[in-house]
């Protein structure tokens, strides 16, 4: 930490004097702070890396998704449905134990993993299943979903009986393993269908009248994304090389729907097609910044429109309020971090507790300065559990990768976006 500060001390113009030990407790809480203050769009090309010993550093990508303790949920498809509004308590209670199974399931704890698959398989065959296809917009098709479900546990169970009775390590575990994964699978696919048909219908959450000029996401979106290295070199993941890297998005406009609704709109664009990516730095993977002149998006029709309410920016940028929706809030507020608002501590709908967590970046001091930057967060601390850490509630966490998130680890600066496409969700922007 003494290292941090006088690495510091230039930029901030401060006359240090000799700096005593510095405790760890106090170092991890400070860390924070630098990550925040450098975390604003335009960001320098010599980012001061982060020095050995100032926190956990960056590992591999399955486990920069961290907060403090195993208790943080990190999957970023559970954390898409914990998002969807007007999931009943039946389902969350169903949900809880479908994705215990694979938690439990990757420790290899394969009789908690089965004691999982019995207690939703309990649920699946009582009252409980039909509360749930109830309060669908289709009890039919939700039960036939739901029957689905408990064909796949089923399976589930029987690959993780095999794994219990085979010699640990041996080709014979790795392949129920194998099994068991692609069945959990199959019933978290289930489960996304029929608690996604638990939204109500044409459920759009409100959006203040002054930003009536904005592009808006209704529900969510995909947008996948294609990578290339110059000159045709490979991805490195794990010593496996690829020739291009793929990731795929989904968008959430029910927590974040102007943020969300902007992305989406942008992509639909071709903005970010063939556009480098300007920041790598084992804390996030940033692009959008569209030249050295301009800092973000400029519509060309612009100059015939009314300004909006919160201006432009200094070119000309379409601007985007700071938008930041709390668990339990009905709508987002606007144009001002979570502790200006008087709820420090409160969490996000959607924290950023998962590697690949999409946020727009801005100026540090200027809330409605976003643009059309924004970044991948990579950086894994102590302090990353929902409503705890430095990012929720200051920056709008608007999506997640779900696919292909392990390419951020060797996606660097002047890689190329050779595609970008919003694969299913684009007639939702309104």
């Amino acid at each position: 930490m003494r290292l941090l500060f006088l690495l510091l001390a230039p930029a901030l113009s401060y006359n240090l004097p000799s700096l005593p030990p510095i405790p760890q407790r106090a170092a991890n809480a400070l860390l924070p702070a630098f990550l925040s203050a450098s975390l604003v769009f335009s960001p320098p090309a010599n980012v001061i890396p982060l020095p050995t010993g100032l926190g956990p550093q960056p590992a591999l990508a399955k486990e920069l998704a961290s907060g403090s303790g195993s208790r943080v949920n990190k999957d970023a498809e559970s954390l898409l449905r914990y998002g969807l509004p007007g999931v009943t308590k039946e389902a969350r209670q169903l949900q809880a134990a479908v994705e215990g199974t694979k938690g439990d399931l990757a420790s290899k704890r394969f009789s908690a993993a089965r004691d999982g698959v019995k207690k939703a398989q309990s649920m699946l065959s009582g009252k409980t299943s039909d509360k749930i296809a109830a309060a669908t917009s289709d009890p039919s098709a939700a039960k036939k979903d739901l029957a689905s479900m408990s064909a796949s546990l089923q399976s589930l169970d029987d690959s993780l009986a095999t794994a219990q009775n085979v010699d640990r390590g041996s080709e014979q575990e790795r392949a129920a393993i194998d099994k068991a994964y692609a069945s959990q699978a199959s019933a978290a696919d289930m489960l996304n269908k029929v608690e996604e048909a638990m939204v109500p219908k044409n459920y759009k959450v409100e959006v203040p009248a002054e930003y009536g000029n904005l592009p808006k996401l209704q529900g969510r979106a995909v947008v996948e994304m294609t990578f290339k290295k110059e000159g045709g070199k490979p991805f490195d993941i794990e010593g496996t090389n690829f020739p291009e890297a793929k990731m795929k998005m989904v968008l959430d406009g029910y927590s974040s729907p102007v943020t969300a609704g902007n992305f989406v709109d942008l992509v639909s664009k071709g903005f970010y097609t063939n556009m480098k990516v300007q920041r790598s730095d084992g804390f996030v993977v940033q692009t959008g910044k569209p030249s050295d002149s301009v800092e973000g998006y400029v519509d060309p029709a612009a100059a015939d429109k009314p300004v909006p309410s919160i201006g432009r920016g200094k070119s000309g940028e379409r601007l985007v309020p700071l938008e930041i929706m709390v668990k339990g809030d009905k709508a987002p507020f606007y144009e001002e971090s979570i502790e200006d608002n008087g709820r420090g501590g409160q969490a996000t709908v959607l924290p950023f507790s998962s590697y690949g967590a999409m946020g727009w970046a801005r100026e540090e001091y200027e809330a409605n300065s976003g643009s059309s930057q924004f970044f991948w967060l990579l950086f894994d601390s102590d302090l990353t559990p929902a409503g705890k850490n430095v990012l929720d509630g200051r920056y709008p966490c608007f999506g997640y990768v779900v696919e292909g998130a392990d390419f951020l680890r060797d996606i660097k600066e002047g890689d190329e976006i050779v595609s970008a496409k919003v694969t299913k969700g684009k007639d939702q922007l309104y």
